[in-house]
């Protein structure tokens, strides 16, 4: 059994879970390295990352590197005497920094790889409509996701899942399979298998503004599996023309309907505290919605203080 004095690298509270099941575990983390504090809210006031957070509270080592090329970090790194290092929502590593420890440096995923290599592999899953996903551990190299795979566990989704109760499932998955992977490299049991290269591989790029769009000419399914994968964040949008008045607003969660209609893709029907949006084969019925500079709320509160005009529609 090899003596394993452990670097932790995360920032997110998915990471959280990896990191505390570790320590429960009995392994030995001799460092956390997570990101710098930001400013976030109203008051612009600096924020510790999750992992800090919790690092400090267990009373371990935190570095927060700007630069992870820097010699004064290098070095730093260096002292901890680490000869395993996992990684798990952090960013890329240089090469001077996953080749440091003996027995390498491993990285959670949460996908199967290689399908859904990149930033937002929860969120993709379920745009895509996936019907089950799960976690991966690899060991890390130069490109992006791309390293040798150690182990996966698969999950199945559910159809009307969110983003964020998947992100919690797999969150915990992904923390079990980081300590399976401990436990065989510990033992010198690990054997790491290539990823199998495909023509067919969905990728899983950073989500942006124009990836969040709904484009209401889309079928039911897609449009439903568009707003589920982004919920609650970043969040789904579209721009709700009322009347002179034009606002964005976004979308928490919604109720696909199937439906004959020969209403136009974007068309609002409201009926009774309900909000339904015409696609090409049914509708789609709000429920949770938030208006730029307002509250989330749900479509029965937003209605009560909002008057819609006869050919109010999304756009």
């Amino acid at each position: 059994m090899k003596e394993l004095r452990i670097v932790f690298m995360g920032t997110p509270e998915f990471a959280v879970a990896s990191l505390d099941r570790l320590l429960n575990a009995g392994y030995t983390v001799v460092g956390v390295i997570t990101a710098t504090d930001k400013p976030a809210g109203r008051g612009r006031k600096l924020q510790q990352s999750a992992v800090k957070k919790f690092a400090i509270e267990k009373k371990l080592p935190v570095l927060q590197p700007e630069n992870l090329k820097s010699p004064e970090f290098l070095e730093s790194l260096r002292q901890l005497r680490a000869n395993l290092q996992v990684v798990v929502a952090f960013r890329m590593l240089p090469r001077e920094v996953w080749s440091m420890p003996a027995f390498g440096t491993f990285n959670l995923h949460a996908s199967l790889l290689p399908d859904y290599r990149g930033a937002a592999p929860i969120n993709w899953a379920l745009i895509n409509g996936e019907t089950k996903t799960g976690v991966t551990t690899f060991f890390i190299d130069d490109k992006i996701d791309t390293g040798a795979i150690l182990l996966q566990d698969v999950l199945e989704t559910a159809p009307d899942e969110t983003a964020g109760e998947l992100h919690d499932r797999l969150m915990h998955l992904g923390a079990a399979l980081v300590v399976q992977t401990v436990k065989l490299i510990a033992a010198g049991k690990a054997v790491p298998r290539p990823q199998q290269e495909a023509v067919d591989i969905n990728p899983a790029p950073k989500l942006n503004k124009d990836t969040c769009r709904i484009r209401w000419t889309q079928p039911r399914k897609q449009v439903y599996n568009l707003i589920r994968g982004l919920s609650p964040y970043p969040a789904a949008w579209t721009v709700l023309q009322n009347g002179q008045d034009s606002v964005e607003l976004k979308i928490y969660s919604a109720r696909p309907v199937v439906a004959q209609h020969k209403l136009k893709p974007g068309k609002i029907v409201t009926d009774g505290g309900e909000m339904k949006v015409a696609v090409q084969d049914g509708y789609l019925e709000l429920l949770e919605i938030q208006l730029a500079g307002k509250r989330r709320l749900s479509v029965k509160e937003v209605l009560n203080g909002l008057k819609l005009d006869e050919n109010a529609h999304m756009s």
